[in-house]
């Protein structure tokens, strides 16, 4: 068993311990009908537990969106915020980052998919004022799988005692939003 498998074992243990009623897990056909909406592949582990786990309705606080539709979904919300950056000035949402669950208040955990261990951002437009949207997003985690330990571990600054600890990390500036939003990707 490898290291990755091990930790979808333990998101699926803790998700069905968390939710007795978790979606039915997507099969490969769902996963390859959002990867084709979207335009380019899924990060290996997040389509793992969305083929393995369930479809949404696990993780910290509001929980991983259902991968497609009908209602907020991952594809849904990607294509939205897509669709609304694309030829303005100042587009808000990069190419190949998919909102994985919302946080409320409008704000987003997204998965990069064009990163290769599938960085968490955290989009927070609470304080925008104009302009160039870089400033709302944040690196939560550099890997999706150390997010999902964080998690697991129940130790995210998104933990209701997070604030309570020395230790804590919080999301810091993304070195790359002014980039990847500029060139669109």
């Amino acid at each position: 068993m490898t290291a990755i498998d091990d930790l979808v074992q333990r998101v699926a243990i803790r998700a069905a311990s968390d939710n007795a009623d978790l979606p039915a897990p997507v099969d490969d056909a769902r996963i390859g009908e959002a990867e084709a909406q979207l335009g380019f592949g899924l990060h290996p582990l997040l389509a793992r537990l969305y083929r393995e786990v369930a479809d949404g309705g696990f993780g910290p606080d509001y929980q991983l969106l259902p991968l497609l539709g009908p209602g907020s979904s991952v594809t849904d919300e990607y294509l939205t915020r897509r669709a609304a950056s694309v030829g303005v000035e100042h587009p808000e949402w990069p190419e190949g980052v998919v909102p994985i669950l919302t946080w409320g208040c409008a704000m987003y955990a997204g998965v990069d998919c064009l990163s290769e261990d599938g960085q968490v951002l955290l989009f927070e437009p609470n304080p925008y004022s104009g302009g160039s949207w870089d400033q709302c997003w944040f690196l939560d985690s550099a890997s999706f799988a150390a997010w999902l330990e964080t998690w697991l571990a129940g130790t995210g600054w998104f933990e209701e005692d997070a604030s309570d600890r020395d230790d804590l990390t919080e999301p810091q500036p993304w070195d790359q939003a002014a980039s990847r939003l500029s060139t669109g990707t």
